[in-house]
């Protein structure tokens, strides 16, 4: 279920929202006090799939609150204001918020801003290569669709290929940017490569991701 942050004053309105969002399957954690939701988010940061701010807020100005949320998490935000002047909408999205919503609304368009931003978020943050997926912010990889599991050093040894895809990675650097490092009885990287290769299911004589380099290493193929 996905969980939301809504920052409300308007406490009706605020009971409207989160009774709205939870019939669409929206587990909603709403709050009249920015200072309470921001000691919540600051101990819960991994908790919440989206932020819905009110603007004019007490104690603390709703881009405030923004800018205060985004230094903890780079969590998608929607504005949800009274301030419909083009001036605060501009300096909204200056700072980076992902849609900016002016009062009064359905409850529905809420819901279907919520959806569009979060596709928005949830392409950016799975890489696709071929038959592979990979989830950036979880580090999953998915065959298929159907979840690969790896061993904490194929993980690491994978996540390296990852991040310098279509570069040479050596045998030196393998060793020395995963645990492998810390394990000087157990260093045989072509038995690890070999592993991941089959449960990628990329053949060694013909591989469509990993390819050895002679002499030097290996390097993940991402032809984009």
């Amino acid at each position: 279920m996905k969980k939301v942050l809504l920052v409300e004053d308007d406490l009706v309105l605020q009971n409207l929202i989160s009774e709205y969002l939870e019939d669409y399957n929206y587990l909603c954690s709403a709050f009249s006090n920015p200072i309470d939701a921001l000691a919540f988010f600051r101990e819960n940061p991994d908790y919440f799939t989206i932020a819905i701010l009110d603007l004019g807020l007490p104690n603390m100005d709703g881009f405030d609150l923004f800018k205060k949320l985004k230094q903890i998490k780079d969590i998608p935000i929607i504005i949800s204001t009274a301030r419909d002047d083009i001036g605060n909408k501009i300096y909204g999205f200056e700072l980076g918020t992902d849609d900016y919503l002016s009062k009064p609304y359905e409850p529905r368009e809420l819901v279907l801003r919520i959806e569009s931003t979060l596709k928005r978020y949830n392409k950016a943050d799975l890489l696709q290569i071929q038959e592979l997926s990979i989830d950036i912010n979880s580090s999953r990889v998915f065959l298929n669709g159907i979840e690969i599991e790896l061993t904490k050093i194929e993980k690491e040894i994978f996540l390296l290929f990852i991040n310098n895809l279509n570069k040479v990675i050596s045998r030196e650097d393998i060793i020395n940017q995963t645990s492998l490092k810390y394990d000087t009885k157990n260093r045989t990287i072509d038995t690890h490569i070999s592993n991941i290769r089959y449960k990628i299911d990329d053949g060694s004589k013909e591989p469509k991701y990993i390819k050895s380099i002679w002499g030097i290493g290996y390097k993940f193929f991402y032809d984009n």
